[in-house]
């Protein structure tokens, strides 16, 4: 089966966005702030990390703009996934933002060191949780170059 291979939009009207979490509720959550975007996004939620690589891998899912990947979860966590996702020829260049409840120094750290492209911290408020998507789909993904003074993406 031939693998995805990402590339970057030219054109920046239409978005897909991947997000991961074995929380309903942020799944939710997240979907009811993609909704109440202007943008066209089409966004593709799911529940595990196994199940987000084997969409990145076949060829029915459209590329992600950006996945947004949440840590903590059953099985293959966050890291699991983006190791493997570094690790892969096809795949490597896909943004990864970390999406997390965590603030810790560390764990932003291993993020970094493993090759995420930011580290966004969960927001609590939904007017947040919006801001931070639409950064996210401003950056262009194909320049950007992650350091340790723009990791943390502040929106």
């Amino acid at each position: 089966m031939d693998k995805l291979k990402f590339t970057p939009k030219s054109t920046m009207a239409d978005y897909t966005i991947f997000y991961t979490d074995d929380d309903d509720d942020d799944l939710s959550i997240f979907t009811d702030a993609v909704e109440s975007m202007p943008q066209k996004i089409t966004l593709q939620t799911y529940t595990g990390g196994d199940k987000l690589l084997h969409a990145i891998s076949n060829n029915s899912s459209p590329a992600p703009y950006v996945v947004f990947l949440d840590l903590n979860m059953p099985g293959k966590n966050g890291f699991d996934v983006l190791e493997e996702l570094r690790k892969s020829d096809s795949q490597k260049d896909i943004p990864v933002l970390i999406y997390s409840t965590s603030s810790e120094p560390g764990i932003i750290e291993k993020c970094r060191i493993l090759g995420a492209n930011g580290f966004i911290t969960k927001p609590v408020l939904m007017s947040d949780i919006i801001k931070s998507i639409e950064h996210a789909l401003q950056i262009d993904w194909s320049k950007f170059i992650p350091t340790k003074s723009n990791f943390v993406l502040k929106y």
